[in-house]
C-alpha cells in the first residue's frame, strides 16, 4: 500500500529532524497513527500507536536510548 508516507515501499521522510504521520484504521476498525521521524544522524524511526503523542513519546525514549 502506498501513502503519503511511502513511495515505492520506501520513507519519504529523507530530512535529518523530519517527523511525517498519518492516521489508519486497522482491520478492527480502530484508528491509529503511522508515525516516521528521521533523525538528525539519519536514521529513521518508525512506530505505531494511537495518538500522535504516544508516537512522539517513543520517539522521544528512542532517542534517548540511543545516544
Amino acid at each position: 500500500m502506498e501513502t503519503k508516507l511511502t513511495k515505492n515501499g520506501v520513507s519519504t521522510t529523507t530530512a535529518a529532524g523530519q517527523e511525517q504521520w498519518e492516521k489508519f484504521r486497522a482491520p478492527n476498525r480502530k484508528m491509529y497513527i503511522q508515525y516516521d521521524y528521521r533523525h538528525t544522524n539519519g536514521v529513521l524511526f518508525s512506530t505505531i500507536a494511537p495518538t500522535l503523542e504516544q508516537c512522539r513519546q517513543k520517539r522521544d525514549k528512542w532517542i534517548k536510548e540511543n545516544k
